[in-house]
């Protein structure tokens, strides 16, 4: 067994994974426009890994003004203009749609909505994990994204090879199990719980332990429904991962699927509850 874990792969895996926390720990204590940053330069390199799938990654006209959205989203964020955040889709779509009609038939339809669909969900979804920074007694409360999401899965993976029979969406993913999804659940729970009572007297909010575990709760279903769809994503597409950035986990888009997912929910729970 020792000398399983020990392979190459497994110790490349787990050096890029300690390296990748510290940088977000580093990043996520730091907060402001070192964050900002720091996200707005891995959403470009997710849109990359995304319009790769569709190949309009480089040059395609398209991705150019996805990349140009992008770009000028978190331009917006620095200077604090998110009022306008709806012009800038309305320009995005319009831009988008006369290079579809100029362009004619040079791309589909489907093209044009993967743009769109990429700007929400890498872009505006990544970026809330700045906005849960920015609250009061953010910088304790934007923890709860990864404990919801990389937490989680561990949970997740270990009840599910310890205990896991019933398989939950075969068809997507074999070795998911309602016993590991069960579990994912329970361990961001308890984890939320006991990081909010040993931050209790720091987050300002009634009951911080009770807070936690119920955003770990509804954290933990939402990262394994992001982590399943970005799965299905590059099934349907026949890739076995999205990129090869960070070594032994794959991509951007590998690594963040389910932070994604977890971001915009925790940003608003806790903005409901502050």
């Amino acid at each position: 067994m020792l000398k399983k874990l020990l392979t190459q792969s497994f110790l490349t895996r787990t050096i890029s994974g300690i390296a990748l926390v510290v940088i977000i720990a580093a990043m996520l204590i730091l907060g402001g426009d070192i964050l900002l940053g720091f996200l707005g330069v891995v959403s470009l390199i997710g849109l990359f890994e995304l319009y790769r799938i569709w190949g309009i990654h480089k040059g395609a006209m398209p991705g150019v003004l996805g990349y140009l959205a992008a770009i000028a989203y978190f331009v917006m964020m620095y200077l604090r203009l998110e009022a306008h955040f709806l012009m800038l889709v309305l320009i995005l779509l319009i831009l988008l749609m006369g290079v579809y009609v100029l362009s004619f038939p040079k791309y589909k339809i489907d093209t044009i909505i993967v743009v769109l669909f990429g700007f929400f969900y890498v872009v505006v979804m990544l970026s809330c994990i700045y906005r849960i920074r920015q609250l009061d007694a953010g910088i304790y409360l934007v923890w709860m994204v990864f404990i919801c999401s990389w937490i989680s899965d561990t949970c997740a993976y270990l009840v599910g090879v310890t205990m896991g029979k019933h398989k939950f969406v075969p068809n997507l993913s074999p070795k998911k199990t309602i016993e590991g999804v069960i579990g994912g659940i329970v361990g961001a729970m308890l984890i939320g719980a006991l990081y909010g009572y040993i931050c209790r007297d720091y987050m300002n909010i009634v009951s911080p332990a009770i807070v936690c575990a119920i955003i770990g709760a509804v954290g933990s279903v939402v990262s394994q429904i992001g982590d399943l769809a970005a799965s299905a994503i590059k099934r349907n597409h026949d890739i076995k991962d999205y990129g090869k950035l960070i070594p032994g986990h794959g991509g951007i888009l590998d690594r963040f699927d389910s932070v994604i997912f977890v971001a915009p929910i925790i940003f608003y729970l806790c903005t409901f509850i502050l």
